[in-house]
């Protein structure tokens, strides 16, 4: 067995992992998660403009990034937030778990701040006319709206933030320092697609089909 597999050092038990972090929960970290949409809370999803979507399916978990101008995911009210899902690579990875599965982590992020939010809920996707025309951009309205049912909601302290540097411009990674998109999909299909023509007409295409 590797290090990486544990090597002999696994945690498989319930009774392990509670001995290995026995000093207990943080105080505030139990209060600070309620059943549903605070005032403050309110404040600090409609700042964000990405967040990290979280899905479960009969293929597995999914992750995916979400994001638009700040206020795109529209708090109903304390036990419902609404969220226009925008034109992506069609995969539709997520739509497809939540089908099989309403349930939904998010993860919001807020540029320049060190406390993130975390929603738990359950999706129903709408095609609803008005809530989708509600949500147009660019004269596009998405195909599809998330409707999630809040059942948990609370903030992430600043740790993981802060320890990464996320918003400290001396820890910008220039992009020219690492593959292109159209370098991986080279490598991925041995030169059958991508390449320097896919990344030439990227700007192109990002500006013709973001909406």
């Amino acid at each position: 067995m590797t290090a990486a597999n544990g090597n002999g050092h696994a945690i498989t038990t319930m009774a392990q992992l509670e001995e290995l972090y026995s000093e207990g929960v943080y105080p505030p970290a139990k209060f600070k998660e309620v059943e549903r949409v605070t005032v403050a809370y309110r404040k600090l999803i409609e700042a964000s403009p990405f967040f990290a979507l979280a899905t479960i399916g009969p293929d597995g978990l999914d992750c995916s990034p979400r994001g638009d101008p700040n206020g795109f995911v529209r708090v109903v009210d304390d036990k419902t937030i609404v969220v226009p899902d925008r034109r992506g690579n069609n995969r539709i990875d997520s739509l497809r778990n939540l089908i099989a599965d309403p349930r939904v982590a998010l993860l919001f992020l807020i540029p320049g701040v060190s406390e993130t939010l975390r929603v738990m809920g359950r999706a129903t996707i709408s095609t609803d006319p008005a809530l989708c025309e509600s949500f147009i951009m660019q004269g596009k309205a998405p195909r599809s709206v998330f409707v999630v049912a809040v059942d948990k909601v609370f903030f992430q302290c600043a740790k993981a933030i802060v320890r990464s540097k996320l918003w400290d411009p001396a820890t910008k990674v220039e992009r020219s320092s690492l593959p292109t998109p159209g370098a991986i999909l080279a490598e991925i299909t041995d030169g059958k697609l991508g390449g320097p023509e896919h990344d030439r007409i990227a700007p192109e295409r990002m500006k013709a089909t973001i909406y």
